[in-house]
């Protein structure tokens, strides 16, 4: 019986992947000292990954960090946003970093370090937020402070020995005994006690779902043999022959730049010919296609993008004009880049008080188009009152030279 089953060389298909997208039971582990950010502690992992891989949030996250960016900070006396650390960066190089963190993450950490006599902040640095975990919630429900590592991502299920992270406490303006402390911050959610989720979250799946579009087609390209033809051969080979013909015919016929070219082969006698049966497309091509479309629309509407034209997409049949882009913009500046901003606004000028620095930090608004609009400029002040208001006050103003400020 085992012999008669060894005439067949099978092969077994591997079942469809599964994802570590973290429900609310898993999203925040907490059975160890370091709280695991998603199911085998991944998320932030999880994220980069559909940043890099889905074209159409990609895109939206970087067109909201350049919303959150605009053409820069500016302050009543711009000398203090020269000098963020010793490493040279200024408090816009910091802000570039901590804008992709919010878009990407949903919250953005940074490293503060006190002068030896603990009386002023000297240095601010920017943490790569995947690499922060959360130290377990004391008795008191206070998070005490931070793991930092690049490895979290690679450990999956084991537990890791915190003995090999750093750890950072977190900021307290009252207890500054570490010469080192750290800022995490992200917005508010119902059951979530340690970490932020992106503000795209819903949109996860179908953004993983774009991913997986644009690799059917890809390896559809790639592996055109495959799909289209079933050759069967007689020659009773080994494995490493079988590997030897396919990797013949893969070289010969597989791949978009042999489309239309022939298969030729010279066998000894016609008893040995292989059988070439085509296989009729099942029409999948047409399916991903149509669910494109599908995708596109709930990706944008994750990421509350209003009109494709601000991601420069345009619509089949649609018209467009300066007038409908202007209107989908200044809606997505007010509901989903001016929130952003003022989160982190609001932490610089804490961190800048703390020296004694009283000061309404904003940014200039990026312009559309250039010929004779208004300037806006956010501040952290102007948001909230936009907030307050239904999001309907902002204090417009005529652009000025860079180096006379605009506050």
């Amino acid at each position: 019986m085992e012999k008669e089953l060894n005439r067949h060389k099978l092969t077994i298909i591997p079942k469809y992947g599964n994802y570590y997208y973290p429900t609310s039971k898993v999203f925040e582990d907490d059975k160890g000292k370091v709280v695991y950010y998603g199911d085998s502690n991944e998320f932030p992992q999880y994220v980069i990954e559909l940043f890099n891989k889905s074209s159409i949030n990609g895109t939206a996250i970087i067109a909201k960090r350049d919303g959150i960016i605009g053409d820069g900070l500016t302050a009543d006396n711009e000398d203090i946003l020269e000098y963020a650390n010793k490493e040279g960066e200024s408090w816009n190089d910091i802000f570039k970093k901590v804008a992709l963190d919010r878009a990407l993450f949903g919250g953005f950490a940074l490293e503060i370090i006190w002068t030896n006599d603990r009386t002023k902040i000297a240095e601010v640095y920017h943490i790569d937020f995947s690499y922060v975990r959360a130290h377990k919630m004391n008795d008191r429900g206070i998070i005490p402070g931070y793991y930092i590592s690049s490895d979290f991502q690679n450990k999956g299920r084991l537990r890791i020995n915190v003995d090999d992270l750093t750890y950072i406490p977190r900021f307290n303006k009252l207890d500054r005994t570490s010469p080192s402390q750290i800022i995490y911050t992200g917005g508010y959610r119902p059951g979530m006690r340690y970490y932020p989720l992106p503000d795209y979250h819903a949109g996860l799946n179908i953004i993983e779902l774009d991913a997986e579009i644009d690799n059917f087609h890809k390896n559809n390209i790639r592996n055109g043999l495959a799909p289209s033809l079933s050759i069967t051969t007689f020659t009773n080979a080994d494995t490493e022959e079988r590997q030897i013909i396919e990797q013949q015919l893969r070289d010969a016929y597989a791949g978009s730049d042999n489309a239309g070219s022939l298969i030729y082969m010279d066998v000894a006698n016609k008893e040995e010919a292989p059988i070439i049966t085509p296989i009729p497309q099942n029409g999948a091509d047409g399916y991903y296609t149509t669910v494109n479309d599908m995708v596109v629309q709930k990706i944008l509407t994750a990421h509350r993008i209003t009109s494709p034209m601000i991601l420069g997409i345009k619509t089949e049949g649609q018209l467009g004009g300066r007038t409908e882009m202007l209107e989908a913009y200044t809606h997505f500046q007010k509901t989903v880049i001016e929130p952003m901003q003022s989160d982190i606004l609001s932490v610089f000028e804490d961190i800048f008080k703390v020296n004694g620095i009283d000061t309404t930090l904003g940014v200039v608004t990026t312009r559309i188009f250039e010929d004779g609009e208004e300037t806006d400029v956010v501040t952290s002040v102007d948001t909230e009152v936009s907030e307050e208001s239904n999001l309907e006050n902002i204090v417009n103003i005529q652009e000025q030279p860079k180096n006379e400020g605009v506050i």
